[in-house]
């Protein structure tokens, strides 16, 4: 029987807010059982942290996302 592991994944994700309560929780979700399947990690060991950033905090090229057209 393969042991498995005690080490605790932990999975940031950095995104612009705007996205609904259902779509973060489906996100955290997929990403927590992909982690599981590709690691051997169980899911109630694995953290996964969401960063939600204002428009007007990132940029991308020099453009503040808030800029955009």
């Amino acid at each position: 029987m393969k042991k498995r592991s005690k080490q605790m994944p932990i999975v940031h994700i950095d995104l612009i807010a705007g996205r609904s309560q259902e779509q973060l929780k489906h996100l955290v979700e997929d990403v927590t059982k992909a982690v599981s399947k590709n690691t051997g990690a169980p899911a109630e060991h694995i953290h996964v942290i969401l960063n939600e950033m204002q428009k007007n905090r990132y940029s991308v090229g020099g453009v503040l996302k808030s800029d955009e057209q």
